[in-house]
């Protein structure tokens, strides 16, 4: 039975979730435009130079080959709205696919305009004609799906704007396909079951969206099994990200797809955590002007020293943290809005070192992700403290993420929340 203080997700403001249905919307447009103009240009000055540079044959070559721009332009903005760009291997088919077919209803367009039926010869010709100069016009559609499409995309939807109602917004990272080999440190190995993963991270997503958050896909990296906890990649103070160095070697190839994507938002500065300095986000903690730093086994030293310098010129406390019951500070603790720090006396080494500390019934507990001064979202696997929370005035919204927690993750490592 659901215990009171735990809630389904509310629904989103209404002219929030329009204006997030909006961007997404615009996101698909852009990024399909953008495909369809190169492999327009391609195509296009492929045909000229295969004509020897005759300035009369752009007179058909260039409503042809806007038809077929045209054509794709429609499929990409269906298939990139649908999450055609989560990922190269989903975007290489469509592109594929969606070129194939501009170019060959442009061909059969072009036929019947000319008078001529379509017989099983005129087809096998038209078929021909995709080794042509149709050939350079799919080869740039696909390559644009691929590599320019998602960057595009995700300029449009990671866009601050600067007036205006403030957007929330949150990068995730679609669980690997080898989910069930990520690392784990304190706790025994148990069988993940990857469909069940794929769900609740869905579901993860849809509870952000829910609260008025809009949800940004970085790159997913199939082959890396930690790739979905996302948060060890890089932290937001602000307008400030801080790139992180994450402590476990096999872990330093996560870094550059999320690097890429904080480089990509308008209004962001960025500074780097760098080797022999190591720092996991979620070794991370906010309260206030005061950000306390898990000394863990993902973060050292002189991770935590050159944070404190980046950090205390720009006005912040930073306060190091003993963690040797944990994998991250944040897998111990976190905070409420107004500032309590909640926890399992379990997993906290010295609770002293937080001015107000709140101990919670539930290890599952311990992980908040403030979406709202008055909502929270945490895990359903902690009925007794969300009730709890409830009790303390806070809307709590519950998200199954058992799955995740079979690897030492939570709720606050699926997402880097830009506020």
């Amino acid at each position: 039975m659901t215990p009171p203080a735990t809630r389904p997700p509310a629904l989103p403001d209404r002219t929030h979730a329009q204006a997030s249905v909006a961007r997404r919307t615009v996101a698909a447009i852009a990024s399909a435009a953008v495909v369809a103009l190169v492999a327009f240009g391609a195509g296009v000055l492929a045909t000229f130079i295969a004509r020897e540079q005759n300035p009369a044959i752009l007179a058909s070559a260039l409503p042809y080959f806007a038809l077929a721009a045209v054509v794709l332009w429609a499929l990409l903005c269906v298939a990139n709205a649908a999450g055609a760009l989560r990922a190269w291997f989903l975007a290489l088919p469509v592109g594929v696919t969606s070129a194939l077919l501009a170019t060959l209803l442009a061909g059969t367009v072009n036929v019947l305009s000319s008078g001529v039926l379509i017989t099983a010869q005129v087809f096998s010709l038209l078929i021909a004609t995709l080794v042509g100069v149709n050939l350079v016009f799919i080869i740039a559609a696909v390559l644009a799906e691929v590599f320019l499409a998602p960057r595009v995309s995700r300029a449009v939807l990671l866009h601050r704007q600067k007036r205006g109602v403030t957007r929330h917004v949150a990068l995730v990272r679609i669980p690997a396909s080898n989910l069930d080999e990520a690392q784990l440190t304190h706790i025994e190995r148990r069988p993940v079951d990857q469909a069940k993963a794929d769900a609740q991270w869905d579901d993860y997503c849809a509870a952000l969206v829910a609260e008025g958050w809009d949800t940004v896909e970085v790159d997913a990296a199939p082959d890396l099994p930690d790739s979905v906890f996302i948060e060890d990649m890089v932290v937001f103070f602000g307008d400030l990200a801080v790139v992180a160095n994450p402590g476990a070697e096999s872990r330093s190839a996560e870094v550059e797809a999320v690097e890429r994507a904080v480089r990509a938002m308008a209004g962001v500065s960025v500074a780097s955590i760098s080797a022999p300095g190591t720092l996991d986000g979620g070794d991370v903690l906010k309260v206030g002007d005061t950000v306390y730093v898990g000394a863990s086994s993902r973060t050292n030293s002189e991770g935590i020293r050159q944070l404190r310098a980046i950090l205390v010129p720009r006005g912040y406390t930073v306060v190091a943290v003993p963690v040797t019951r944990a994998l991250h500070l944040k897998s111990s603790v976190t905070a409420l809005p107004d500032g309590t720090v909640i926890g399992h006396p379990d997993l906290v080494d010295t609770p002293s070192l937080f001015t107000r500390f709140l101990p919670v019934p539930e290890i599952e507990g311990v992980a908040v992700v403030v979406l709202s001064d008055e909502t929270l979202l945490m895990s359903a696997s902690a009925p007794q403290t969300a009730e709890l929370l409830s009790g303390l005035g806070y809307r709590v919204v519950t998200v199954d993420i058992s799955e995740f927690e079979k690897l030492e993750g939570c709720v606050t490592c699926l997402s880097v929340r830009v506020r």
